[in-house]
């Protein structure tokens, strides 16, 4: 898998964070990661989320990305200096230690496009968890059809950028019928009239298939949310969010370093 140029290419990772702040998802995160000493970032992108969660004494964090150029990002923000960054693909990482909490946010989960690459994902998370450990990620429902509305009439939008001024961006989408993957383009014009744009694909996988490959990973699901506020998941949600834990045998973390 190529990183995406949405997040490998400067001149696009440079509006994530004014397109994507602080949300609710992050505040549940922000919640359940109480109490926990240890938390493992997957797919942690600028590291808004990892540098927040490294503001408790003595928390070990560590944020992992394939995108050089968000994680230049994450090391520069305040308290980027308090995480590890780790270059890495979340398939097939391996850190040689456990975590008391292993997070996916920002739809993170739906760039790996097949099931091989989804059971990747989920045994490194299984691989780091802690004993009593728990993660948690999301997935937009299919069911839902969220992509539908990703056309460019109905997301241009305006966004003030601190270097470069006024920027013009929206979006398009497509959906193959036959798997379900999704490609949707990012564009964003500047005054000037240059265009900075990308193609991403990410999937749909519906919450049976997930609680299959969740099962055989060696997890467990505790509570299936369909949105940040808690509500239980049904067809009708919008999310798929599954929190849960190891399935396997306790097992003793090994030293931290």
């Amino acid at each position: 898998m190529e990183t995406d140029r949405l997040y490998g290419d400067p001149d696009l990772a440079q509006f994530y964070d004014l397109e994507n702040g602080w949300a609710e998802d992050l505040d549940y995160c922000r919640t359940l990661a109480e109490g926990c000493g240890s938390v493992l970032d997957l797919g942690c992108g600028t590291g808004l989320f990892a540098a927040s969660m490294a503001e408790q004494a003595g928390r070990v964090v560590v944020g992992v990305d394939p995108a050089a150029a968000m994680l230049d990002i994450a090391a520069k923000r305040p308290g980027g200096e308090r995480v590890q960054w780790i270059r890495h693909d979340a398939r097939t990482v391996r850190l040689d230690r456990h975590f008391d909490l292993v997070v996916l946010t920002g739809h993170a989960f739906q760039v790996f496009l097949t099931d091989e690459d989804r059971a990747a994902v989920l045994r490194t998370i299984a691989a780091h968890l802690a004993p009593t450990g728990h993660f948690i990620f999301d997935s937009r429902n299919p069911e839902f059809g969220q992509w539908r509305a990703w056309t460019s009439a109905n997301s241009k939008r305006h966004i003030e950028h601190p270097a470069l001024g006024r920027v013009l961006a929206w979006n398009d989408a497509s959906c193959d019928p036959v798997t379900g993957i999704v490609t949707y383009g990012t564009y964003y014009e500047l005054a000037d009239g240059r265009l900075y744009s990308s193609q991403s694909k990410i999937a749909f996988p519906p919450q049976e298939r997930l609680a299959s490959l969740i099962d055989a990973a060696g997890l467990t699901v505790e509570r299936w949310l369909g949105d940040w506020s808690g509500t239980p998941f049904s067809l009708a949600s919008s999310e798929i969010i599954p929190i849960g834990m190891s399935s396997l045998p306790d097992r003793e973390p090994p030293a931290r370093s």
